[in-house]
Formats: C-alpha cells, structure tokens, sequence
C-alpha cells in the first residue's frame, strides 16, 4: 500500500480475529474507530510485568503514532524530540502513557494537553482548538530507554540527533521547576461537554497544572501551588492577542458590552517604534506596572505586515517575525499603524 498518496497506511487483518478481538476487548480497548481517540490502558499496564515487556509496548506505539519530524524540538534543533500525537479526548490515557515512560526512567519534557487553554491561550474566540495531544519526550532519552522498529522511524531519529550538538538529559516531573508561565485568556469553551468531567469547567495555568488536577504521583505539587497562588497576574479575562479583518474585529467589541462602551482614541505610530520586542517592557498603561506589553504589540503588528504583504498562512505569518519585520522595514521604513487605545485598560485595536 502507497502511504504516499494519502499519508495513512490500512493494515488489513483477515481470518478469524474473535480471539485478538476478545482479548483487546478484556484489556478495555475498543475495537471500533480509532483505537487512540478512546483507548484506555490501566487494565493493559499492569500485565507489562517487566522493563522489556513495556519498551516493547511503548515501541509499538512510537512506530504507529510518534512522530519524529525535525520540527518537534524545544526551541532549536539541539533539542529534538519524539512527539506521541494522541486524537480525542482522553486525559486518562496520555497521563498513563506518561507514567508508564516514568516507570523505565524515559522522563517526557512536556505535555500539550488539548484544551483551549493551551491550544489557542491567546485568543478566545478560536474554536479550533481540538487539535490533539502531543507527548514529548527527548530524542536523546528515548533512544536510550525506549525503542523503535521501523527502520524509517530508525533512520530519522538518527537524522535528528545529527542536528544535536549536546547531549539532552530529562528530569522527573517531580523535579522541575515552573517557571512564570505566559498569561492566558479565558476561553469560550474551558466548559466543553468534550472534555472529561474532572477536567471541565477549570481555566490551567500551565500543562503540569493538568497533571496535578489528574492527581498523577509524579506531578510537581509544590511548584503548581506556586502559580497558582500568582493564579491573579496570570490570567486574563480579555483577548491577549486575537488577529482579524476590520469587520472580524468590529464584530468582537459590540458583542462585548464592556468593550463597546468604550471611547477610543486613534493614534499614529510607526511600525519600526512598535516591533521594537523589548521583553517586560508595556506601553500605554496608567503607571509603570499596568499597561500593554511589547512582545504582543510587537506580535500584532507582524501579523498586520504580513497580511499586507501576503505573507499569512491562515493567520499566522509564514517565517521568523523578526525576518518579515526586517525585510518590511527595509522596502517601506516609513510605513505607520493606526492605534485605538480605550479610555479603560482594555484591549485595545491595532489597524493597518
């Protein structure tokens, strides 16, 4: 079969599979859809008696759904990553994948759990935030204590590595430190009938937030309890960074009754002034503690020069900000933004 046309590969089992189906069955895998937006494994676990027994587990599952796209790394190629994608909504399971890679010392480094809160933290009116899980564990500790079989898989996890130029070494979750998450919005949809009960109705602050809320033994309890206490200076009960036409725009302020009986004043600024991306640094704001920060204006006013230049995947600008920033400023240095600051602290409009 060409996976190559389609991107899928069908594996077709013939014969009498009443067996295989029963004993998939008595370990709570259902046998109907796709098996990892419901599969379950807490009754399979415990069977895995040994190290060996749950690498060729955990294997099996990195040949079918880990991905070792180069792109899956921590901020530059020299942490490079396998990433568990998982459809659905099943917490349960990728927090059990997760103990079960601590239970050989394979430490993942990171969770993206999908929920709104870390899928679209930023804009609160995107309802395309059901995009899955990924579980990522470092290439360097995966190799070492995980597995693969597919020679491709093989192949390309060597070609990662290749890009390393130092060795990566997990910590158990117990011991990481959080740092200061980013601010979030709250989402439209935290109370999704999607999600699981337990995970419902809550705003998390970070993706260990989820593990502890899960009640997983190898959550950092103390450090959640730290942001948590600083939950007030993390959350926002606006739009951080929401990105539209004029009209998409115009549409979110009148719906919003605080927003709409605001009094904006237009200002004009020029782009170079704006995309200066001075970290801490706030603009507009009442004293030297409140006000809008750089990064995100900055951030606004790059996806508005890549509009303009057609430069916009959907509506995220294609390439480096700081790469559309320079070559814009080099073609058009006196180009401006319009600026619509409230007459209160609330988001304010940003216009090209």
């Amino acid at each position: 079969y060409d996976a190559s046309v389609s991107g899928e590969w069908n594996i077709l089992c013939e014969g009498n599979l009443a067996n295989l189906k029963a004993e998939l069955e008595s370990l709570g895998i259902t046998c109907e859809g796709e098996v990892r937006k419901t599969a379950n494994i807490n009754v399979l676990v415990p069977t895995l008696v040994d190290d060996n027994l749950k690498r060729r587990f955990i294997a099996g599952l990195a040949d079918t759904i880990g991905s070792t796209k180069s792109s899956h790394r921590r901020f530059s190629d020299d942490k490079q990553m396998i990433s568990f994608e998982i459809n659905g909504f099943e917490f349960q399971f990728v927090c059990s994948l997760c103990k079960l890679l601590h239970s050989i010392k394979c430490y993942p480094d990171q969770v993206l759990w999908n929920h709104p809160n870390f899928h679209c933290g930023l804009n609160p009116y995107d309802t395309k935030w059901k995009k899955g899980f990924k579980l990522r564990v470092f290439l360097d500790q995966y190799e070492e204590f995980g597995a693969f079989a597919f020679v491709s898989k093989v192949t390309s996890s060597r070609q990662n590595r290749a890009l390393e130029t130092e060795e990566n070494v997990a910590i158990p979750c117990h011991d990481r430190e959080i740092r200061k998450p980013s601010v979030t919005c709250v989402h439209c949809d935290e109370d999704s009938e999607l999600l699981p009960e337990v995970i419902r109705g809550g705003h998390y602050l970070h993706n260990r937030h989820v593990c502890a809320v899960l009640q997983c033994e190898h959550a950092p309890y103390d450090e959640v309890r730290k942001i948590l206490d600083n939950a007030a200076t993390l959350i926002n009960p606006f739009p951080v960074l929401t990105k539209g036409t004029n009209a998409d725009i115009r549409k979110i302020v009148d719906a919003n009754p605080l927003m709409h009986a605001r009094t904006y004043q237009a200002h004009t600024y020029s782009v170079r002034e704006l995309t200066t991306d001075d970290a801490g640094k706030l603009y507009w704001g009442n004293d030297e503690d409140s006000g809008y920060p750089a990064n995100r204006v900055a951030a606004a006013v790059t996806f508005l020069i890549a509009a303009k230049t057609n430069q916009l995947n959907g509506l995220r600008p294609r390439g480096q900000k700081a790469d559309i920033i320079k070559n814009f400023l080099l073609n058009r240095p006196n180009d401006t933004v319009t600026v619509y600051l409230p007459d209160l602290l609330t988001p304010l409009i940003i216009h090209m």
